[in-house]
């Protein structure tokens, strides 16, 4: 073993606490360990218990739940989310480009961070990265494929830079179905019109509550509009109640985005990478329950389920 320093020769010099051999270099005496595989960088978190961790953090629980469970101080965890977030965001980027589709939903699915945006109103906050916080989606009807999702604020900005996002993940032409959200309009046709999509609308009509239910109480649907609005798509066909469905299953899988608890985010990065490791996992790691595989399966982009350890570890095999 030759000294990274200097490129004299170097001697065993014992091992460090984890087992890696150590190194003195006869000429500068400088130390060093052999070289080896970091699965997570710089974090000192072992493989199986960074594993365990994300395994937690998938199935609902919240950060402080899975320090009690894991014995793994809550800063460790955010760290290992924040680096396994990014890791899983490549991924998605990497893995999820240029696919021919069939059929894609869009809908955005509201959150928050530090406080909602009323309470933001009371205290004249500005920072743009407290208050409401929404996440577009779009999925693959058939397959069940997370295709690209873009955390921002209900803005004609952020709904473009979902949409780009979408044009990325596709190609060639698909019907796309959205709900009612103006902004859609001209965002889809500025960066899916090229391909020559169907893009349809359905605009449900709701009814106000009344006095005597609570404000939480659902607002009743009393009709639904389908509406054409660019291309030839098939009305029969428009719909939205698949990605609604899998609203439901993110609030199911993400701790911060249950209703009336305190376990929502306080940073607005942390949710970023929450969104990102939820949509890798349920990519590429969960099996549907109607496809019987998962949706990268279904799509063709992977022949078997992914672990854990595979999809925290993606970009450093």
């Amino acid at each position: 073993m030759n000294c990274p320093i200097c490129n004299q020769n170097a001697n065993r010099f014992g091992k460090d606490r984890h087992g890696l051999q150590r190194f003195r270099c006869i000429s500068c005496k400088k130390t060093f360990l052999e070289p080896h595989h970091r699965p997570l960088d710089d974090m000192r978190l072992s493989l199986e218990k960074a594993v365990s961790v994300i395994q937690h953090l998938i199935e609902g629980c919240s950060i402080r739940t899975t320090e009690r469970i894991t014995g793994v101080e809550k800063r460790t965890i955010l760290t290992l989310l924040s680096l396994v977030g990014q890791r899983c965001e490549k991924l998605m980027e990497d893995k999820i480009k240029g696919l021919s589709i069939r059929e894609c939903a869009c809908d955005e699915i509201w959150g928050y961070v530090g406080m909602k945006a009323r309470t933001k109103s009371r205290k004249a906050c500005n920072d743009n990265q407290k208050g409401d916080a929404w996440c577009f989606i779009g999925m693959e009807r058939h397959t069940k494929l997370i295709l690209a999702w873009h955390l921002g604020h209900r803005t004609v900005t952020d709904t473009v830079a979902f949409t780009e996002k979408l044009a990325r993940a596709t190609k060639g032409n698909f019907q796309i179905n959205t709900d009612g959200f103006t902004p859609y309009r001209d965002a889809v046709v500025y960066s899916l019109g090229s391909q020559s999509v169907d893009f349809a609308q359905v605009i449900k009509l709701f009814q106000g509550n009344s006095d005597k239910e609570t404000r939480y109480s659902p607002s009743t649907c009393v009709g639904c509009e389908k509406i054409a609005v660019f291309g030839n798509p098939d009305l029969e066909r428009a719909s939205t109640s698949h990605i609604e469905r899998q609203n439901l299953t993110v609030r199911m899988s993400m701790r911060r985005m249950t209703r009336l608890t305190n376990g929502f985010s306080k940073k607005w990065l942390n949710l970023k990478w929450a969104y990102a490791l939820q949509f890798a996992y349920y990519n590429f790691c969960r099996i549907h329950s109607t496809l019987k595989v998962t949706p990268c399966m279904e799509a063709k982009i992977t022949d078997h389920v992914w672990t854990i350890q595979e999809l925290i570890t993606s970009n450093t095999l």
